[in-house]
């Protein structure tokens, strides 16, 4: 099971998933010691399947950091804060995160886009 770890001590994902609101990022990073690597990964694509199968998931992709990194980070798209808020706390979905390994760290945090003329849309 995975240790959950705030990304951002001020504003918890718990607090964030008491709002409502439009189209929605998760990000979440996951810190894995190399040994346990493998089963991290086969973990992830089993709780993926689920979410993919939940209302209001547009899209998701997992990097992994290079030159022997330990580390992961999903980017995860949804329709909603109540879309994603429902997934999260699905019981099927809940369930599988007894697949990951001990001795990783999870660090979820929603975002939204952000407007910067002449950069990036919003």
């Amino acid at each position: 099971m995975p240790i959950f770890i705030e990304m951002d001590a001020s504003v918890t994902l718990a607090q964030q998933l008491k709002e409502d609101g439009g189209p929605v990022v998760l990000i979440n990073s996951f810190t894995v010691p190399d040994a346990a690597m493998d089963q991290t990964l086969a973990a992830w694509a089993r709780d993926a399947a689920v979410m993919q199968r939940q209302p209001g998931f547009v899209s998701t992709q997992l990097h992994r950091g290079i030159a022997g990194s330990g580390l992961l980070l999903n980017y995860a798209e949804w329709d909603s804060v109540a879309s994603f808020r429902a997934a999260f706390t699905n019981p099927e979905f809940r369930a599988q995160l007894a697949a990951y390994p001990d001795g990783i760290t999870v660090s979820p945090h929603l975002f939204r886009k952000v407007a910067v003329p002449g950069i990036c849309g919003g």
